[in-house]
């Protein structure tokens, strides 16, 4: 272009195009074209490209690129492998830039053209998982977070999750909706297997009967992208790369995945602030009005569970992922529904929740003599130490109990004054108190008893009563219904029992009023028989006894 311009320039000063060709070493002909165009005309190919090297190999990659429209998108040919397999399969002599250049020619002819999509407010949300590296306390370990992203207004929100389950995303998606205090219209995904169980024809799913229901809760309509269709959901993408580069950059060190969901709640609240290229107002206030549009939260937050059926065993254990989880004595041999949250599994019985446990995940963790995994609560076992006593010193459960150090002091005393197993059965029934009162508070209860001279069970019963019902036990009674039973007897108030009223009430017809006839001869007949000497007899005569019932 420069030349171009002293070209121009040397003929507005009146040389002739002979001496601007001498002066600038051009020919006439390049001199010409300057003064007839500005600027200089681009450079095309007259002819096709050919590829005189390729020959008859181009058939041979033409079928390879064909086969490859059917393939997993992962697993398709590149440019080096197709020219691998031309060199090892069919003697390829050529070079790999010929190959190179065929297949780029060919792919950008297939390549597909898009529009950018335009979202009303509060009609889209789109939800993915992203994969961050975290350090935690055990170590560096990736971690899945579930996205979910408004298309209009783009304000997100992340949630580390344990896994990528349908449980797992049920508590995400609640917890989602309770962050925006909204719901879309729509909600777009992927189609993984634990959300869509098949692919229909074209848009038509066959959804997971869970994430029906929690569709159904929300009344939002549950869209899935076409397979290998990532751009179809182009918003949550970005923000798996914001999640990746922004949020998780430098690779957070948290202690749990707790930790970790507070600073990506923090992130979320800073993308608030912040503009989108392209908007002149923030995140923010573009999700105001996303909210307005938006459809209200239910009154009540989905039951985000799964559930099953499990048969309670004679061990007092439900099965479930591998894991045994106890019940009370009177649920075993009895069908069980099991509703597996996140982070807990509570098990029901005939409409009634009978435990609630800690959801085990990491492998090992309970202990446990069998290969299976084991979460015991010790007080659903309370009511089988009255019948099998020995369980209390030979088994793990409550070899493994640590109550505090005025039980062992309690159990110490009892075996001093009552032996071996009467001491251990006052001590069982202290133990049965777990169930009813705080351990903090039965050992208060306990201290406030040594002072006497003998310990007995009673006596911290007793003083337990005023603050709940006293505990009572039997293997075929639920302890609920125990609970209910005697809450309704402590508010009655028997008085201690006076025994010289008894003895008035037998002598009442001899001592006062006037007797009757009958009376009389009574009293004659009993001062005559009082009058006569007997000889004194035990209380267990035999013979006496015979003798009456003759």
């Amino acid at each position: 272009m420069d030349q171009y311009l002293q070209i121009r320039l040397l003929h507005r000063d009146g040389l002739s195009i002979r001496q601007i060709a001498r002066q600038l070493g051009h020919g006439r002909d390049t001199v010409k074209k300057a003064l007839i165009e500005a600027t200089p005309r681009p450079y095309t190919r007259s002819k096709p490209v050919s590829y005189p090297k390729l020959g008859a190999f181009v058939s041979v990659i033409e079928q390879i690129l064909k086969e490859d429209e059917s393939a997993p998108r992962k697993q398709r040919h590149t440019a080096r492998r197709i020219f691998a397999r031309l060199v090892e399969e069919h003697g390829y002599q050529g070079k790999y830039d010929q190959v190179r250049r065929y297949v780029r020619k060919h792919r950008r002819a297939e390549r597909e053209t898009h529009l950018l999509l335009d979202h009303p407010p509060g009609a889209r949300a789109e939800c993915d998982f992203g994969h961050i590296h975290v350090d935690l306390p055990e170590g560096r370990r990736l971690i899945p977070v579930l996205i979910v992203v408004w298309s209009y207004s783009h304000y997100p929100f992340a949630i580390a999750l344990p896994d990528e389950t349908c449980g797992s995303i049920l508590h995400g998606l609640v917890c989602a909706f309770e962050f925006f205090a909204c719901v879309p219209a729509e909600l777009w995904c992927d189609n993984p297997t634990t959300l869509a169980k098949a692919i229909l024809r074209g848009r038509d799913r066959q959804l997971n009967p869970y994430y029906a229901a929690l569709a159904s809760h929300y009344r939002f309509a549950p869209m899935f992208c076409m397979p290998a269709r990532g751009q179809e959901k182009s918003d949550v993408e970005r923000t798996v790369f914001a999640l990746q580069r922004r949020f998780a950059t430098p690779v957070p060190v948290v202690a749990d995945l707790n930790a970790l969901n507070r600073h990506l709640l923090g992130c979320c609240l800073t993308e608030r602030s912040r503009t989108v290229s392209g908007r002149s107002e923030t995140i923010g206030a573009m999700f105001e009005q996303e909210r307005h549009h938006a459809m209200e939260l239910p009154p009540r937050a989905f039951d985000a569970c799964i559930q099953h059926i499990r048969q309670a065993d004679k061990y007092q254990t439900v099965l479930f992922e591998d894991v045994r989880y106890s019940v009370p004595r009177h649920v075993a041999f009895e069908p069980v529904t099991v509703k597996a949250y996140l982070d807990r599994v509570v098990l029901v019985h005939k409409g009634q929740v009978v435990a609630r446990h800690r959801r085990s995940r990491a492998p090992g963790e309970g202990g446990g003599h069998s290969p299976d995994r084991q979460i015991l609560e010790p007080t659903h076992f309370m009511a089988v130490l009255s019948r099998k006593p020995g369980y209390l010193d030979h088994t793990r459960l409550f070899k493994e109990l640590k109550p505090p150090a005025s039980f062992a002091t309690a159990r110490e005393r009892f075996t001093q004054k009552f032996g071996e197993r009467t001491g251990m059965r006052h001590y069982i029934r202290v133990l049965q108190l777990l169930s009813f009162h705080p351990a903090d508070q039965i050992a208060g209860a306990i201290e406030a008893c040594l002072h006497r001279g003998v310990l007995r069970a009673e006596f911290i019963i007793e003083k337990l009563a005023p603050a709940g019902p006293i505990a009572t036990y039997t293997e075929s009674t639920p302890a609920t219904t125990v609970c209910a039973d005697l809450s309704i007897l402590q508010s009655v108030h028997v008085p201690p029992p006076d025994l010289r009223r008894f003895d008035q009430l037998l002598n009442r017809s001899y001592m006062e009023g006037d007797p009757s006839e009958g009376d009389r001869d009574v009293r004659s007949e009993r001062h005559a028989v009082e009058d006569q000497p007997q000889d004194p007899a035990p209380s267990d005569d035999a013979g006496r006894v015979c003798q009456t019932l003759a």
